[in-house]
């Protein structure tokens, strides 16, 4: 019983993390308003997480906790450029050369890369339950984003990187919390995912932006909720779910993202919602009540 309810919080720490990913668009389209371009508002974004981040550490952990070990840097490189910051980029970067709902599309290759790579890595019984699940929520991704359209070979391996990099976090994620509390991993993911995007994102160009704008202090403000909100509590929230919950059923769980952001689409900017997207929708939330259920015993 112990462990079920440990499962159920851990459930729903991911899908928390899911909706408010879902949430990003609203961010997003107010600081672009501004003049910031992706990359920009990427870099202030995993900027202010990771000093959140580390605010959270210092109070949270005891002075020995806080370190990593030298033989882990790797690890943390990779969680931080590998998965964070290329996932970023390569997805930023299709975004330029093909419609979003294609990019979309091939981002949530990601649950696919995660449940292959658990059972191969560590050896994830790949259920029944778990395969409908994964198919009912790339099919309810697909109808969400739209059926694409306009894709090159370069869009698809941007597409595809992009779903990688965004699936490794569950995986080097999983690895890092046998060793570290989620509040050290999250701490060292962003600031080396921050310090990466400093040296791409044209940082006096920015600050420029910044000081130009009508409200300098309400700007920094904006872009540290938007930390707040669409990283420190989300990535958070996922990496504690992690604990208990298995990485290929957090990542299919996490696919609320899409549906969350077409329904805001829906109430919040007006957008208009398709048949296909309410049945992707439905698509999603099935796999999540799937997930939900109680596994069968041997």
């Amino acid at each position: 019983m112990k462990q079920k309810n440990k499962d159920a919080v851990g459930s729903l720490l991911v899908l928390l993390a899911g909706i408010l990913w879902g949430s990003m668009g609203l961010f997003v389209r107010r600081l672009s308003a501004l003049g910031f371009d992706s990359i920009q508002i990427t870099a202030g974004r995993l900027g202010f997480a990771a000093l959140l981040f580390w605010l959270l550490l210092l109070l949270r952990r005891p002075k020995e906790e806080r370190a990593i070990r030298l033989r882990d840097l790797p690890l943390f490189l990779g969680l931080g450029l590998a998965s964070i910051l290329f996932f970023t980029v390569c997805y930023f970067a299709a975004i330029a050369i093909m419609p979003l709902s294609t990019a979309a599309i091939l981002l949530y290759t990601s649950p696919i890369w995660v449940t292959l790579l658990s059972a191969l890595l560590f050896h994830e019984r790949l259920t029944a339950a778990k395969l409908i699940a994964l198919g009912m929520a790339f099919g309810g991704c697909v109808l969400v984003s739209g059926l694409g359209g306009g894709l090159t070979l370069r869009g698809l391996l941007l597409g595809l990187g992009a779903g990688l990099g965004y699936g490794l976090y569950s995986i080097l994620g999983s690895i890092a919390l046998r060793h570290y509390s989620p509040y050290t991993v999250t701490a060292w993911t962003f600031l080396i995912a921050g310090i990466g995007a400093l040296c791409i994102c044209r940082p006096a160009e920015m600050l420029s932006l910044v000081g130009d704008s009508a409200s300098p202090a309400g700007t920094v403000l904006f872009f540290l909720l938007t930390a707040f909100v669409t990283a420190v509590i989300p990535f958070l929230s996922y990496t504690l779910g992690l604990r208990s919950v298995e990485a290929g059923k957090a990542a299919i769980l996490a696919t609320v993202e899409p549906m969350v952001a077409s329904l805001l689409g829906v109430l919040v900017f007006r957008e208009a919602l398709s048949l296909s997207a309410l049945l992707g929708i439905l698509l999603i939330l099935g796999a999540v009540v799937l997930l939900s259920l109680p596994a069968k015993k041997e």
